[in-house]
């Protein structure tokens, strides 16, 4: 009976009475253990007050995983669409937006980890940061970032509420909160809540000794409208390359270009691995351009040379060395954006050409420049397609040009359309579904040529051959050698073939029809416009097709 009774008095005590034990939280004793939404953090804060200073790991993995750090430069860098901030270990001194300006307190390393300082990544990020005095705990909350709040439930015989180490009575108790004190609500369980108090412990309360309160939102910074959507929101571009090798475009040549509003000449290049830049630039096109009401993206490619982009692109020196070139130039040809068309390129150097674009792009904001990035379809070519991050770039500049054409490129096995209408379709699909970019900001590349495929039976097997000629050139054969093109429904255009010299000829012609057809996707889309590579290979008939791009 004792033995019994015994039993039943300790099932009685731990199965039905609350426990009343108390335990100590795990980070108690901790230096400034840093919380986000009540989870604990592995590293912890340096400092307190205005020398706060955050962990570069959490940073990364809480609120922008862009934020890097080059040893071999000693250059921490922070990138906004606004803000292109360098920050240097144990330097009081930073560079924003090229600015020197003054810090109270250094970024610092400390057990193989580097710290930021508070102030820095609150104007930047617009981050909320709660540190307790007594406890030392730190609550790091993102700016837009919606808090539940709440409020223990007064009583009329108990000062205290019991907070618990887990959602059950039985489990020991955490703190004992105060009747009256705000909480931070994170989750539910069942009947209880998992809160935060402003000291750092978090636990769970019952729901019935909680009343929720109106929730908390972090203010964001403030929104600064970019000159892309000042100038071209709602507003379809027209863009057309002007291919510059040697010589300068007679502008007595050109003649008119109805319906095109921008005017992208290849004229900057980067020519070795300090980040050089060649410019061919020509003031009296620029003026000739904005006398026509064009804006002049100039186009700044890597050469196509790998090494030589691996190089200038490894180094947050290199990479400026770029950047200041560019910019310079624009301010000296009076240039209204900077096209970026970066190809054969190693896979290994992607993120690298994604960081330029972040670091460019606050500059050259700041100038008033569009920046644009040249991107191809997406495809299993390391050299030209896996190296671009297309989600990322996306985000970082105003616009991508996908370079639509090529789907049966110069030396092809087999011969086909430049750009099929249902391939082209595809390319600009998997790129707004996969990667996420939104189709405003895309913008469909356009051939103005085609291929005359050659093919010859040699030995038994059929060899294949191509020529890339312009609208006009096509035109020409059709005319001279009387021929009728026949509509092919599968590409959406015009086909003929022809024997030359006993040899099978084969044209997917680029004319009207297929321009239309593009026009009409990319309006069908809601696509940010259109851009045609490249002037010279067109006839005046595309003009007249592609200007009704606008609405």
């Amino acid at each position: 009976m004792i033995c019994l009774f015994l039993i039943g008095g300790y099932y009685l005590y731990t199965q039905t009475l609350p426990n009343s034990e108390h335990v100590e939280p795990d980070w108690k004793g901790k230096s400034s253990p840093i919380f986000v939404r009540g989870e604990l953090l592995e590293y912890p804060a340096l400092g307190t007050g205005e020398d706060l200073k955050l962990p570069l790991p959490i940073l990364q993995d809480v609120i922008d995983p862009h934020i890097r750090y080059e040893s071999e430069t000693k250059s921490i860098i922070l990138t906004t669409s606004e803000k292109l901030v360098h920050l240097t270990p144990n330097e009081k001194k930073a560079e924003i937006n090229n600015e020197i300006t003054q810090l109270r307190f250094a970024p610092e390393e400390s057990e193989g980890i580097m710290y930021l300082p508070i102030r820095v990544l609150k104007e930047l990020y617009g981050l909320d940061v709660h540190q307790d005095i007594d406890s030392g705990a730190v609550q790091l909350m993102k700016a837009g970032e919606i808090i539940p709040m709440g409020t223990v439930k007064a009583d009329k015989s108990d000062t205290t509420i019991a907070m618990r180490k887990d959602h059950t009575i039985h489990a020991p108790i955490i703190f004992d909160v105060p009747t009256g004190t705000q909480l931070r609500v994170w989750t539910t369980e069942e009947d209880w809540y998992y809160v935060q108090l402003d000291n750092g412990y978090t636990g769970y309360m019952e729901k019935n000794t909680v009343v929720m309160g109106e929730s908390r939102t972090v203010a964001m910074p403030q929104e600064v409208i970019t000159r892309a959507e000042r100038s071209w929101k709602g507003k379809p571009v027209n863009l057309v390359w002007e291919a510059v090798y040697q010589k300068k475009p007679n502008l007595a040549n050109i003649g008119e270009l109805p319906g095109v509003n921008v005017v992208s000449p290849t004229w900057f290049s980067i020519i070795d691995g300090e980040g050089n830049v060649r410019s061919q630039a020509d003031l009296d096109y620029v003026k000739w351009a904005h006398k026509k009401k064009m804006e002049v993206w100039g186009l700044l490619s890597n050469s196509f040379e790998p090494d030589i982009t691996s190089k200038a692109m490894s180094s947050f020196v290199s990479r400026m060395n770029v950047i200041n070139q560019t910019l310079q130039y624009a301010d000296l040809y009076k240039l209204d954006g900077i096209n970026l068309d970066f190809e054969n390129v190693y896979t290994k150097d992607g993120s690298n050409i994604t960081q330029f674009v972040r670091e460019l792009k606050p500059l050259a904001e700041a100038k008033g420049l569009i920046i644009s990035v040249d991107v191809t379809p997406k495809s299993k070519s390391e050299m030209w397609s896996l190296f671009l991050d297309r989600q990322a770039l996306g985000a970082a500049a105003d616009y991508l040009i996908v370079m639509a054409y090529d789907e049966h490129w110069a030396s092809s096995p087999k011969a086909g359309s430049v750009s099929s209408l249902p391939w082209v379709e595809a390319a600009l699909q998997r790129i707004i579904l996969e990667d996420k970019v939104p189709p405003e900001k895309l913008i469909m590349g356009i051939p103005m040529y085609t291929r005359i495929w050659s093919e010859e039976v040699k030995e038994g097997e059929t060899k294949v051959s191509s020529k890339a000629v312009g609208m006009d050139s096509v035109a020409d054969i059709i005319r001279t050698k009387k021929l009728k093109p026949t509509y092919l429904e599968a590409p959406k255009q015009n086909y003929v073939e022809y024997i030359e010299d006993s040899i099978l000829k084969k044209i997917w012609i680029e004319d009207e029809v297929s321009l239309k057809s593009r026009v009409e996707l990319a309006q069908s889309l809601q696509l940010g416009g259109i851009a045609s590579w490249t002037r010279s290979l067109a006839n005046e008939q595309a003009w007249q097709v592609l200007k009704s791009i606008h609405p």
